[in-house]
């Protein structure tokens, strides 16, 4: 069977855009369907954008932060509490790092700016569908660095002293080292000769181990254990 078959049997990635300007909206959801992506829902409201994520069950989210109604931080976190598997790209017109990191706390798997090319919009959808961290270039680095704060704040580091701490594989720990330094789920399996797949079973797979619900706890409990300095 050729790549190019398989990919053709595969379900289209279902995405549900949320943005309070209608011409915007409505704009991004008209490229990522000629794209291939499929839009299952559009919203222009928080409090819209939750009864209707509820109902189409997209994969991927596109939200915007400045929202009526209910704020997208607010929406996220709801969501992503309701659903830990729909993956949440931010997009919005703020750079500001205060955005950036309380989007990403609330659940967040990536962050764009509006100023972003449609070829990047595209991409980060087709990458944050599959659980990568897509950030803006210069976001990313604030990110982790947040993480390391976040991690050396004593309160956070109560995972270490656990008696009965959840046993990993080896291919699980150095899978979660390779997360806490930073590296996309692609880079993870070049690096260690396996296939995306795997990498994603993984993730998953320690994510139940360590009773953790997404990537940013996930990169917490690394950095608590100091498994991104190896």
């Amino acid at each position: 069977m050729t790549a190019d078959t398989t990919d053709a049997r595969r379900e289209p990635i279902k995405v549900m855009v949320v943005d309070d300007h209608p011409m915007w909206r409505d704009a991004v959801a008209r490229d990522l369907a000629e794209s291939g992506f499929h839009v299952v829902a559009t919203a222009g409201d928080g409090e819209q954008a939750v009864r209707r994520a509820l109902a189409a069950a997209p994969d991927v989210l596109v939200l915007d932060l400045n929202l009526p109604a209910r704020p997208g931080v607010q929406v996220c976190k709801e969501l992503v509490g309701a659903n830990p598997a729909l993956r949440v790209l931010v997009l919005s017109a703020s750079g500001e790092h205060a955005d950036v990191l309380e989007a990403v706390k609330s659940g967040a798997t990536g962050y764009l700016l509006k100023s972003a090319s449609t070829a990047d919009l595209i991409d980060a959808v087709r990458r944050t569908a599959v659980g990568d961290p897509v950030f803006t270039p210069g976001l990313a680095g604030l990110v982790l660095g947040e993480y390391r704060r976040l991690a050396a704040e004593p309160v956070l580091a109560a995972y270490a002293d656990e008696p009965e701490a959840p046993r990993l594989t080896d291919r699980e720990r150095e899978v979660l080292r390779l997360v806490a330094k930073g590296l996309s789920y692609k880079q993870i399996a070049e690096r260690l000769v396996i296939s995306h797949r795997t990498v994603q079973n993984h993730v998953q797979n320690t994510l139940g181990k360590l009773q953790l619900h997404n990537r940013v706890e996930l990169v917490r409990y690394a950095i608590e254990r100091g498994l991104d300095e190896g």
